[in-house]
């Protein structure tokens, strides 16, 4: 039995406005392991993409207890030099910058292409034409395999 076709997650309750997410029928979800905003320490959570929102809990099951608003966000790229962790990538913010990373190269490169779609899709410039709306740039920043998500 397929858990994600039956289960019905709890809504998301953001603690600053009241507002309630529905986090179920997601645009993505799966196991990613997050650095703490104060400790540093790596935390394993799991992740679902929904719109423009990026929840994450402990279980799947569980009341999501973040939230990442990517229409804040201004770039998802790789980060295994930064983070020195392998298939390491960073979502950030012009306050933050979130580290995070899965535990294969292709579920971080699905995680860096679903957010930096999401991002795009939030721009205030974005005008949705065609599927070739979003590309990707390589760039030498801190990492020679970095990927990063821009608009046209």
């Amino acid at each position: 039995m397929n858990m994600h076709s039956t289960f019905i997650r709890p809504s998301y309750i953001d603690p600053e406005t009241g507002i309630r997410y529905d986090t179920n029928d997601s645009d993505h979800e799966g196991w990613l392991t997050k650095q703490s905003m104060w400790v540093k320490d790596w935390r394993r959570r799991y992740f679902i993409l929904k719109g423009s929102k990026l929840f994450f809990s402990k279980t799947p099951g569980e009341i999501p207890h973040g939230m990442i608003d990517l229409a804040h966000c201004t770039t998802v790229k790789s980060a295994n030099f930064k983070s020195h962790k392998v298939n390491s990538f960073e979502i950030s913010t012009p306050e933050k910058t979130y580290l995070l990373y899965a535990d294969t190269e292709k579920e971080k490169d699905d995680w860096i292409g679903c957010v930096g779609r999401s991002i795009v899709r939030c721009s205030t410039t974005y005008v949705p034409t065609n599927n070739n709306d979003v590309e990707e740039l390589e760039e030498d920043n801190d990492d020679p395999t970095t990927d990063m998500y821009y608009y046209k």
